[in-house]
């Protein structure tokens, strides 16, 4: 999913995306130790892959011309990022990702201290991690560190992406001994970057996936109408372009819960 500067489909389910949770569900397809129903997921419109592309060209042109700088290390890598997702091949995706770890780790490089390279490193593992089997787990744990490196250093990032983030990765990670799967974790991130940002749709979603998938669809009912009034309010803080990919992503989504917790 294309982000602006705040923000953030492969095999098995686990967002950012990415993020977004269609990211994590396409990440842990491919890091679970049990072949799940595969996901269906309608390509996205054309016009999305190329606002994609030419983000992606400019962000790659400034860190080329000056890779030291830290926002143009994370800026890049999260084009990359971006880009990945339309990848119709596991080999296009691979060279995204690795591009782009290679762009939030000359980031981290710059800015020891800043989220932002933590961040985005995390993402693109997990876009690597999509083109593996089961060595996509060492990556998962990857992911697990760099985001809580992204949180120590400034949790309101991406709308709280980090604590979002996180919550995602516990909730469809396969649990102990395989991986780090665990649904009070994931509840607990989920719930503080709700807290910290409550007027960004995703994190409102991302609460209700959550419940859902945790069989508490009680508290997931309760919680449409917070979410139906973060969209409509949403709707005049997160305009133009940028955010139309978001809004196709949020509005199907929180339909698909409507019709589910009915």
């Amino acid at each position: 999913m294309v982000t602006d500067g705040a923000t953030l489909k492969s095999q098995w389910p686990m967002k950012l995306l990415a993020s977004s949770a269609r990211f994590f569900r396409g990440l842990l397809l491919c890091c679970s130790v049990h072949l799940l129903a595969l996901l269906i997921a309608a390509a996205p419109p054309a016009e999305f892959k190329k606002r994609a592309e030419e983000i992606y060209t400019a962000a790659e042109a400034a860190f080329r011309k000056d890779s030291e700088n830290a926002t143009n290390g994370w800026l890049f890598a999260r084009a990359c990022f971006d880009l990945a997702e339309f990848s119709e091949t596991k080999v296009e995706r691979e060279r995204l990702a690795k591009l782009g770890i290679a762009a939030a780790e000359a980031a981290i490089k710059a800015a020891p201290n800043g989220a932002a390279g933590h961040y985005y490193l995390a993402l693109n593992k997990g876009q690597l991690a999509r083109t593996k089997t089961l060595g996509a787990l060492p990556l998962v744990e990857q992911m697990e560190k760099h985001l809580q490196s992204a949180a120590s250093h400034d949790k309101s990032f991406d709308y709280g992406g980090p604590d979002r983030s996180l919550g995602l990765l516990y909730l469809d990670a396969p649990g102990w001994p395989t991986s780090i799967g665990n649904k009070k974790k994931a509840r607990q991130h989920l719930e503080y970057a709700l807290t910290l940002h409550p007027e960004f749709p995703e994190n409102q979603l991302c609460m209700i996936e959550g419940l859902i998938k945790s069989g508490d669809k009680i508290r997931a009912r309760r919680a449409l109408p917070s979410a139906e009034e973060a969209m409509t309010e949403g709707r005049k803080i997160f305009t133009g372009e940028r955010w139309e990919q978001s809004w196709a992503d949020w509005e199907k989504r929180l339909a698909a819960f409507k019709a589910e917790l009915r």
